[in-house]
């Protein structure tokens, strides 16, 4: 950069300071002139550039050019006089020559200036739009009718490619073909309707430099014409029914722009209308994939499907279809279902579900099935106990059935109207246990319920009450336990008011209670209570006559559960089945036949031998391998023969399928051709 100075400060001067100034190779260091009030000098005293009187005071500075504005010649020869210095001297002549070119460019731009205004002032005027892009696709023009029905508002438009900010523009192709479009119609991406002249500019060498359009908002007529024709009243109604509607809708075209949204919409999502409209399908998706989107894509309908939308991310259920007119997609409707007032009718209804489980008997003798002697006489001796008062005492292993005989005993009773309440001593802790048999007063402890609450004897008052597991309950409420039985009274925790009670207790165990009052467990003088009508329900494996009988009961069951249609079981599978003790009893029966079902393939309709899995205790097994034992082998012996005696078991049972062989006894492929080798197995 050359440091300059400045001799005189007329007009020239003055000038040649405002040149400097806006250079970026040259730096003025000084302006001088022996009149203060010059306006040079003030200029420069304005722009903070030191002043002085003598030229002589710079002598010593890194000058590199002088410009003698002054027009005086002592001055220049006293200038060129100096000796070693660099300077390079630029006369008055040149300084005026310089500043009248400078006068009469500043002319020529204030008269370009003042053409341009005029030139905006002309098009800001004009009603019709008017859009001119260079032959870089870049904005030259755009008048401010063009920015308000384009939307773009920000003059910062020029300078920027056309398809960025008007991505469906048609001037990009007019740039290409060069041929001018008279009259078309167009739908801008705000929604507005315009009628549209396109033309290339070509240059005098017949080259083609840019393109302009003209344009007219035709949006109003377009309305008007659609009021005249009865459309608009139409989608008024529309809208309105939607709008009524308590679920929530949204609405995109065939682009998968918002165009409808309801009052239910904004309240669930907290998105208002101007969120969505014009805007993509997925604006409200803050989890998972747009549904309008895939419908649109797929023309089918989505129903069902989870999502989390809006800024809350409420998690909902969309059920959303095409919207196809004339054969062709116009857009989607979607409708949108709240989650949590779902799950929360679902807890409800689940919850009314426990309640009435709870209070309510849902078998009667009719549902126990079995023909053996054992059986009937449990049943008839249930019966019995049904016509009198007295306290049932159900006994079995676990999974016999006694909570459907105590299902039986209270709807064949007098009862059989009023409550039936089911407790599992076992499944309640020690420490609830009283409360909730016997209920509790107010402030009977921390956490009670403000106004106490009633106990579940208090519940079946004047029906039955089914106490599962009574071998279960502590010595404390075996006590309290024995006086609701005598005395037909109940004491809440905390309170010690007697609330008379009438109930009828049926009660259940699989424990020896004999037993149990030998150890101390159990209070022998309850025992006496409850033990006034003792029925013994026997086990699976003392009636597996009943086994045919059971199967059939069980695999409808089943195929209701599972969504099958299984017809039975084969009289093979039946035998197989015999040949088994059932520790599970009932319940393990219908494990097995679960199972069974699960494996079988959609074709099959009956369960064979093959498509029960391994019983790995099977009765016969037994016999043969007790028959076998003898006390002279020793353990290696006796345990050899034992998975000789399994492996041929399952061999036949899998037809002998040796893989399956292996599956069904959890060895490698390898183990069992070992052992089949070893026993001699074929």
């Amino acid at each position: 950069m050359k440091n300059v100075i400045i001799i005189g400060a007329n007009k020239v001067g003055t000038a040649l300071v405002k040149i400097i100034r806006k250079s970026n190779a040259l730096k003025l260091m000084a302006v001088i002139d022996p009149d203060k009030e010059a306006p040079a000098i003030k200029l420069a005293e304005e722009m903070g550039i030191r002043t002085s009187e003598a030229w002589q005071d710079f002598i010593n500075e890194p000058i590199d050019v002088i410009i003698e504005a002054a027009g005086d010649e002592d001055i220049f020869t006293s200038l060129k006089e100096v000796k070693d210095r660099q300077w390079v001297i630029i006369p008055s002549s040149v300084a005026t020559l310089i500043s009248g070119l400078m006068e009469e460019q500043e002319s020529l731009i204030t008269q370009l200036s003042s053409q341009s205004r005029l030139q905006d002032l002309v098009l800001s005027s004009s009603h019709d739009g008017v859009i001119a892009i260079d032959q870089n696709r870049k904005i030259t023009i755009i008048n401010k009718s063009a920015r308000t029905m384009t939307g773009l508002l920000d003059e910062s438009a020029i300078g920027k490619e056309i398809t960025e900010l008007i991505p469906n523009s048609e001037l990009p192709r007019i740039l290409n073909d060069g041929k001018t479009e008279v009259n078309k119609k167009q739908v801008l991406d705000n929604g507005r309707k315009i009628i549209t002249t396109r033309t290339p500019m070509i240059d005098d060498e017949g080259k083609i430099i840019g393109a302009f359009a003209v344009f007219k908002d035709i949006t109003e007529v377009v309305e008007m014409a659609e009021e005249v024709t009865n459309l608009k009243s139409v989608q008024t109604m529309l809208e309105a029914i939607i709008h009524s509607s308590e679920e929530a809708i949204t609405v995109v075209d065939e682009e998968g722009k918002g165009l409808i949204v309801n009052p239910a919409y904004t309240k669930l999502t907290g998105l208002k209308s101007e969120d969505i409209y014009g805007k993509p399908a997925t604006t409200d998706i803050s989890e998972g994939e747009s549904m309008h989107m895939r419908v649109l894509r797929t023309r089918k309908p989505v129903r069902g499907v989870r999502l989390k939308v809006g800024p809350n991310r409420r998690d909902v259920i969309v059920n959303v279809a095409p919207v196809i007119v004339d054969g062709k997609l116009k857009g989607s409707v979607g409708v949108i279902h709240d989650m949590s007032e779902i799950q929360s009718l679902t807890a409800e209804l689940q919850r009314a579900r426990q309640i009435i489980r709870t209070l309510e008997a849902k078998y009667t003798f009719s549902d126990i099935i079995g023909d053996s002697k054992e059986m009937q006489f449990a049943i008839d001796q249930a019966k019995l106990g049904a016509t009198t008062p007295a306290t049932v005492l159900l006994r079995g292993e676990s999974g016999t059935g006694k909570e459907l005989f105590a299902h039986a005993i209270h709807n064949s009773s007098k009862l059989k109207y009023n409550r039936f309440v089911r407790v599992n001593c076992a499944a309640i802790s020690e420490s609830l246990l009283e409360s909730e048999l016997f209920g509790y007063e107010e402030g009977a402890f921390s956490g009670a319920r403000k106004g106490g609450k009633r106990g579940l004897f208090e519940e079946a008052n004047g029906g039955s009450i089914f106490l599962d597991e009574i071998g279960e309950l502590s010595s404390d409420t075996q006590a309290k336990l024995l006086r609701v039985l005598q005395e037909n009274e109940i004491i809440r925790v905390g309170g010690t008011k007697a609330i008379p009670i009438n109930v009828r207790v049926i009660a259940a165990t699989n424990v020896n209670l004999e037993k149990r009052i030998i150890d101390g467990s159990f209070r022998e003088d309850l025992y006496y209570r409850i033990n006034r009508l003792p029925i013994f329900i026997p086990p699976l494996r003392e009636r597996k006559e009943d086994l045919g009988a059971l199967c059939n009961h069980l695999i409808q069951k089943l195929n209701q559960d599972y969504g099958r249609n299984i017809e039975g079981i084969t009289e093979a599978g039946i035998k197989y089945l015999e040949g088994y003790d059932w520790p599970g009893n009932v319940r393990e029966l219908e494990n097995v036949l679960g199972r069974a079902i699960i494996h079988l393939s959609f074709h099959e309709s009956w369960i064979d031998v093959k498509s029960i899995p391994a019983l790995t205790s099977n009765t016969n097994i037994k016999e043969q391998k007790a028959s076998s034992h003898s006390p002279q082998q020793s353990l290696q012996e006796q345990v050899e023969q034992f998975e000789e005696e399994l492996i041929r078991a399952t061999l036949v049972q899998c037809e002998g399928n040796k893989t399956k062989t292996a599956k069904e006894l959890k060895l490698s492929l390898r183990n069992l051709y070992y052992k089949l080798e070893k026993y001699n197995i074929e």
